[in-house]
């Protein structure tokens, strides 16, 4: 994979290959493992252990430059002993004494230092991963359910609205004063409900007869037979039941990234009437995507080291800081970490190590996307 760039000196890979990924690192993470932080989250740990580790270098240096002393001290009384003759032997002994402990004392100072960054190394590195990566793992959670959240409410929209006596009688009646006011109809629940691009009503066949925004979308006419949402909506056992189509680009609103929730229109409004035709509801999917990913709450200077994510079951990015939305897939490799609850992970890019936390949506009262929602941070800087 060749990493490309957020903005210098900040490093962000790109997706479309997985070669020299590498995970390194990944830990689940229970309630009771949380870490609690002032403000400063981990640049509050880290700063600590990184002035113990100051405070650790000033103090060896201080008792190297005391056994410095010590042994010129030493020599200079040795130089003394050997001048006073037989005299001075016995002083020259414990000058010999008091050099080679200086010698001593330096060389378990110097091997204390070694020891100390080591261990500090790997202290400030534990904590930044387990600070930084249950951090993300946070917000990763958050954002997909605000998403599981929001969308429920479209479930529950297309099965009432399919259930209105216009688009009941636009599909039993088949005249165009019912196709009429079932266009006006779906037009007034437009200018309530803003988060949709278009409504629309297709017979069993699949031949869109109206939609609530004719002036704007010239959909009627159009032959979605073959979309995933009439399909598996004309396959649902009852009127309480839904169908989905996922993130994609809709020509039936000019190609805007949509989501497309579908149930099927039945005999008396139903929920076991034999089906009329169904209703797609064209949910206005940046709108929601792009509103969660730019709110996610990174520090100031974070967001050029960060990638916010949702991906699907299969790995594909259908939100993304990155602006790569429906056009890359994460790794698979990514895909097996996600299936947990909540975890964290060190990976390695091209030799650039990220962190990555990341959250399964965890659903919503009976709705659930299934989706994931990622975050991965440059390791060495936010």
């Amino acid at each position: 994979m060749s990493a490309t760039q957020l903005s210098s000196p900040a490093p962000r890979p790109s997706l479309k290959t997985n070669n020299n990924i590498k995970q390194t690192h990944d830990r689940p993470f229970a309630e009771s493992d949380e870490m609690s932080v002032g403000d400063g989250g981990s640049d509050d740990v880290l700063g600590l252990v990184r002035q113990l580790n100051l405070t650790m270098d000033s103090a060896i240096d201080e008792i190297n430059e005391i056994n410095s002393r010590t042994k010129l001290l030493a020599l200079n009384a040795r130089i003394e002993a050997a001048r006073a003759g037989s005299y001075g032997a016995a002083f020259g002994v414990v000058a010999a004494e008091m050099q080679k402990l200086a010698s001593n004392t330096t060389d378990a100072a110097n091997q204390m230092a070694s020891r100390t960054q080591r261990t500090i190394q790997l202290l400030l590195d534990l904590i930044g991963t387990s600070v930084r990566g249950n951090r993300l793992s946070d917000m990763a959670l958050v954002n997909i359910d605000l998403i599981d959240r929001n969308l429920y409410e479209r479930s529950c929209d297309v099965r009432w609205w399919a259930t209105d006596s216009s688009v009941v009688d636009a599909l039993s009646e088949k005249t165009a004063a019912a196709t009429e006011h079932a266009c006006g109809r779906l037009g007034t629940i437009l200018n309530s409900y803003t988060v949709y691009w278009d409504l629309v009503l297709a017979d069993t066949k699949g031949k869109v007869i109206a939609n609530g925004r004719p002036d704007r979308y010239r959909s009627i006419d159009r032959d979605v037979s073959r979309a995933v949402w009439f399909d598996r909506a004309m396959t649902t056992r009852s009127g309480e039941d839904f169908a989905f189509e996922t993130a994609h680009k809709s020509s039936l609103v000019n190609d805007e990234a949509s989501l497309i929730y579908s149930a099927a229109v039945r005999q008396g409004g139903r929920v076991d009437g034999s089906i009329l035709g169904v209703l797609g509801i064209i949910f206005n999917w940046d709108a929601l995507a792009q509103s969660v990913i730019e709110n996610t709450p990174l520090r100031e200077g974070e967001k050029e080291t960060t990638r916010v994510m949702i991906v699907d079951e299969a790995g594909r990015v259908l939100a993304d800081s990155g602006g790569q939305a429906m056009n890359e897939s994460v790794p698979s490799s990514w895909m097996e970490l996600v299936k947990k609850h909540k975890r964290f992970s060190t990976i390695s890019i091209d030799g650039i190590p990220f962190c990555l936390g990341f959250a399964h949506a965890p659903g919503y009262e009976t709705y659930t996307t299934g989706w994931n929602s990622l975050i991965m941070q440059s390791i060495g800087k936010a």
